[in-house]
């Protein structure tokens, strides 16, 4: 079991820096055993397939990310604009300094969206991830603010990161102060600022 879980470990290591040298597209299973140093058949039995690499991997991304994105709403408990101004700086921040998460959009970006589908449709996407990780946050920090109000904040301010991460604009520098402003106006908080 020890040697499972460091084997899948591996592979799932190899094939972010895979990704993020080259992109998803390019990700063969045969290089991953190579780099992995572990057999194809290994590979195939834990994972199923290459897809199913690309799940464990995104799955991976996914809960490191949402670790970081937890401690930096907890680091504002006390000031809910603080909060999702900073949470979303950090997601921008690591969209654009994660190579895994760079080589992604730079994909989208560039036309092929091979594992886009895991990132927003698939089981356990990132996108529902992290709406109901802010969804439970504003029920924690917010509670007098209607439950639907609530849902919608986290829906707005989710979908405007995500929107700014794959489409960078000129306003994309103040989107963490935009977002929160949109999110405190649909939660009925006064901002400070």
């Amino acid at each position: 079991m020890a040697w499972r879980k460091q084997m899948r470990e591996r592979v799932l290591a190899e094939a972010r820096a895979l990704t993020a040298e080259g992109g998803w597209d390019r990700v063969r299973v045969a290089d991953l055993a190579l780099r992995a140093e572990v057999s194809r058949p290994s590979i195939y039995k834990e994972f199923g397939d290459r897809a199913g690499i690309g799940q464990a991997l995104v799955r991976r991304e996914t809960e490191a990310f949402l670790l970081g994105l937890a401690a930096v709403l907890d680091e504002h408990r006390d000031d809910v604009a603080a909060a999702l101004e900073a949470a979303v700086a950090h997601a921008l921040a690591e969209a654009g300094a994660n190579p895994f998460i760079g080589a992604v959009l730079t994909a989208v970006r560039g036309g092929t969206d091979a594992l886009l589908p895991f990132l927003t449709s698939r089981p356990d996407p990132v996108f529902t991830s992290a709406w109901h990780l802010l969804a439970q946050w504003l029920g924690e920090v917010v509670p007098d603010a209607a439950e639907e109000r609530r849902v919608e904040a986290a829906d707005l301010a989710v979908r405007l990161a995500v929107s700014h991460m794959l489409l960078p604009s000129t306003l994309t520098a103040g989107a963490p102060e935009l977002v929160s402003r949109a999110a405190c106006a649909v939660l009925g908080v006064a901002r400070d600022s």
